[in-house]
């Protein structure tokens, strides 16, 4: 890998790493201090290595740069003696009284499960929630989680820092979670990661890297969860088979162009085995317990549809874990998805008649799914949705799918 390759590579292996450890000495209070340190070091990097070249251990390197700047910014800047509190002091000291950053593996992994607590606190929004889990968990910069959600970095900016300051405000700490803290908080952690991956996988972003970024940074986030026993739970477990299922089939549902490729038309080819294979293995982790999370179930979900079949034993098995989906947590999107499982097994009739009582009107997908319900038994009616599902669309791959059904009912009414 050159050098151009190897500090972005880098930034986004280490990055977050050293942040979490400057933040968890220096505090909530001055986590833009560990921010600035942490890229200073990345800068500096860029400058030395062109000159004198890459180092043989890039990443001790910057381990070393970066203790070396924490130091010479606390002695520069006064803050050691006086605004650094007595007990933010003692994280830095060593017995012999000199300033000692401890950037172990051990200390690394436990920094980044603080890190992961504090950020998922539910003081902040969901939106919130995900962009500063981008920013300083992941290392995203504020342009690639601007175009995440197609948004401007200027509103980007003012979320994360609004985030900061909520935290700041609650007086969170930095520190490795107790198993009560797990027990209150892991589900909103859980649902952030949930949220990150969605955000990936269902992005209406047209930069197809920065996806699957996104997919891979929840992936990594639920990885370091299972590595730390408190956290090592089944409905974590049931969310990495999750993840792992929907990222098997990553390649296959986007063509060339970058346009999506619905599931009937997927090549099986394309789908990860390796992936489908670990999510099993996750899956069977998860079932030890005998609590049943959300994570459970779309999890078994997804593992359906890693087989490509069409038999009735595999969408009976689709509906009734769609059915328990509803039961456990009721949502209008699970309702929408349920339909369609219920189409597969009663048929097109029942399930226009349990789509149209939810009445999601001014819903894309409603309308969409109608427009399919009704095709071959009201093309008139199915157009009608399919036009109505265009109007909603926010994306040109959503735009472009349903502009296909258009044409073949309209090429069909010739």
């Amino acid at each position: 890998m050159d050098e151009k390759q190897l500090i972005p590579g880098l930034f986004r292996t280490e990055y977050q790493k050293m942040v979490s450890v400057l933040s968890s000495v220096f505090g909530i209070n001055h986590i833009e201090i560990a921010e600035d340190i942490v890229s200073d070091t990345f800068l500096s990097a860029t400058e030395v290595w062109s000159m004198k070249g890459v180092p043989e251990n890039p990443a001790a390197w910057l381990y070393a740069v970066a203790k070396n700047k924490t130091r010479n910014y606390l002695k520069r800047a006064n803050l050691y003696e006086q605004k650094i509190t007595p007990e933010l002091k003692d994280n830095f000291e060593n017995p012999n009284g000199e300033i000692e950053i401890d950037l172990t593996e051990k200390n690394i992994k436990d920094s980044q499960l603080a890190m992961i607590f504090v950020v998922c606190n539910p003081c902040n929004s969901n939106e919130a929630q995900v962009t500063l889990a981008l920013n300083l968990l992941c290392g995203f910069d504020v342009n690639e989680i601007a175009d995440a959600f197609l948004t401007n970095r200027e509103t980007i900016y003012k979320r994360i820092n609004r985030a900061k300051e909520k935290l700041k405000e609650k007086k969170i700490e930095i520190e490795h979670p107790s198993v009560p803290e797990v027990e209150n908080r892991l589900d909103n952690v859980l649902k952030t990661i949930y949220l990150l991956f969605s955000e990936g996988y269902y992005s209406t972003s047209q930069n197809i890297t920065l996806r699957k970024d996104l997919c891979v940074e929840a992936m990594r986030l639920t990885y370091i969860l299972l590595q730390n026993a408190p956290t090592n739970l089944p409905k974590v477990n049931a969310l990495m088979a999750l993840m792992c299922f929907h990222a098997s089939r990553f390649e296959a549902r986007i063509d060339g162009e970058g346009e999506l490729i619905l599931y009937h038309d997927q090549d099986e080819l394309l789908w990860n085995k390796e992936l489908i294979e670990l999510g099993a293995q996750f899956l069977s982790l998860s079932s030890s317990g005998n609590v049943i999370s959300q994570y459970h179930l779309e999890a078994g979900i997804a593992y359906c549809h890693t087989m490509k079949d069409e038999s009735a034993e595999k969408w009976e098995r689709i509906l009734e874990l769609h059915n328990s989906l509803l039961i456990l947590e009721y949502s209008s999107v699970a309702a929408l998805n349920r339909t369609y499982a219920l189409s597969k097994v009663k048929g097109k009739q029942q399930a226009i008649l349990a789509a149209e009582k939810l009445k999601l009107t001014g819903n894309q997908f409603y309308d969409a799914l109608l427009g399919v319900l009704y095709t071959g038994i009201d093309d008139e009616k199915a157009l009608v949705h399919f036009e109505s599902a265009f109007c909603l669309a926010r994306t040109a791959a959503d735009k472009n799918i349903i502009e296909k059904h258009i044409r073949d009912l309209q090429s069909k009414g010739k």
